[in-house]
């Protein structure tokens, strides 16, 4: 018996040391369709077929549920639409839906285009930057855009907020899958940690909702007769999914733009096609952008923001095979689809020329229940990838390839970067 206890807890080290490289041993060429983890006492199973992604999120809410796993994230975020089942979650997300419509975003791709040329030209200004924090600089202003039609963030707030996420983001990825509790004393900095750092993001939604009132995509959560926590909860989720999710790939994009060959130049071509007499791009033309396309694909396909996602049973359940008991937690890696010689041809190398209707290509998961975000982060970096490279050349010397960090999402390391000036485009700068 004390064997078998030892045995529950074989894969505990080696997955929390590094977890990236722990799912990359799988041979996905040798594997059951569900490989079962020893993470502890509580059935962990990992998916190693991409094909039972969208039959897993579609079963019924009532039979397989987001699970103890996603709902660590509850101490940060709150009961937000990340958290929340059920009828609930669909009238949120629905709120989510019309702020990100594809037409909503055209009609203000001139407002983010001109933030994304301050935020260059300051760049500039200094000399280079670090990517990972331009990227997060830049996805908090423009969801700040998308939901409130306008940039209510000052500098200090930015900050305020990066800061508090840094705070606890550790805490928080060591928590979702730590199997053994903490000593008292370490729970409790914890905890004043966590205390600390929701004190400050309170502060900073609550400004920003003096700011905006009832305008936006708060006008249209005001209709749901959400109270004043469940607001603040959804208005702080979608200032951190922004700051932490898009601006995670906007600092790869950014990477690929200064490191692959071509690429650039490609790109600002396109850009060149797409752009009115007043040198703004035509947003509507955005989904031909074949090169811009491609180019986030890749990034998302390489460095997914969401290494991982999860479900929960809640109902004796069969899946691949499996008849999982309920309580059963069921771990989906698009870091480990996304990397696996088994669906890529030479999978770590940048290619724009691949195809992606792929059952493995999953970095906004898949079926109905895929990332609400998913438009906005594609027109985002679109965005991005087309002004930067119409109006900078990046440099970074650094011959490997940085590594990412697994947290709760998939993060870059500080990557500095010097830049020259298109001065054409720069001009434009209003």
């Amino acid at each position: 018996m004390k064997r078998l206890k030892m045995d529950w807890f074989a894969d505990v080290k080696p997955f929390r040391h590094d977890p990236l490289n722990f799912l990359l041993n799988f041979d996905l060429t040798k594997t059951e369709p569900l490989e079962k983890l020893r993470l502890g006492p509580q059935p962990v199973y990992l998916l190693t077929d991409p094909e039972l992604v969208k039959p897993i999120l579609r079963f019924p809410e009532t039979q397989v549920d987001k699970g103890r796993l996603i709902k660590k994230l509850r101490s940060v975020i709150g009961d937000s639409v990340v958290i929340l089942s059920g009828e609930e979650h669909k009238r949120r997300r629905g709120v989510l839906h019309g702020m990100m419509a594809r037409g909503n975003l055209e009609s203000l791709a001139p407002l983010m285009s001109a933030e994304i040329r301050r935020c260059l030209a300051s760049a500039v200004r200094a000399g280079g930057f670090d990517a990972h924090q331009i990227g997060s600089t830049l996805a908090l202003r423009l969801i700040c855009i998308t939901a409130f039609g306008k940039n209510v963030l000052s500098e200090t707030d930015e900050q305020a907020l990066v800061q508090s996420v840094r705070l606890i983001e550790d805490d928080v990825a060591d928590e979702i899958f730590r199997v053994f509790p903490l000593s008292p004393w370490a729970a409790r900095k914890r905890n004043q940690r966590r205390e600390a750092s929701r004190v400050v993001m309170k502060r900073v939604v609550k400004k920003v909702r003096e700011e905006v009132g009832t305008t936006g995509g708060l006008e249209e959560y005001a209709k749901l007769g959400l109270s004043d926590e469940a607001l603040a909860d959804e208005v702080l989720t979608l200032l951190l999914a922004g700051h932490h999710t898009t601006g995670a790939a906007v600092a790869w994009l950014l990477h690929a733009l200064a490191t692959e060959p071509g690429l650039a130049e490609k790109i600002s071509a396109e850009a060149s096609l797409m752009t009115d007499l007043n040198g703004e791009i035509d947003a509507s033309k955005l989904p031909g952008a074949r090169t811009t396309m491609a180019t986030v694909r890749e990034v998302t396909r390489l460095f997914p923001s969401s290494w991982w996602f999860s479900r929960e049973t809640i109902e004796e359940t069969k899946i691949g095979g499996r008849t999982l008991k309920p309580k059963t937690s069921i771990l989906l890696s698009p870091w480990l689809f996304h990397r696996s010689a088994h669906f890529w041809e030479e999978p770590d190398r940048f290619k724009l020329d691949r195809g992606y209707n792929n059952p493995a290509y999953l970095p906004f998961g898949a079926g109905p229940r895929a990332c609400v975000g998913m438009t906005l982060a594609t027109f985002e970096l679109q965005l991005i990838a087309m002004e930067c490279a119409s109006s900078l050349v990046l440099e970074f010397d650094q011959v490997a390839r940085p590594e990412p960090e697994a947290q709760v999402m998939l993060m870059p390391p500080s990557m500095l970067m010097k830049t020259t000036p298109k001065i054409e485009r720069l001009s434009q700068v209003a």
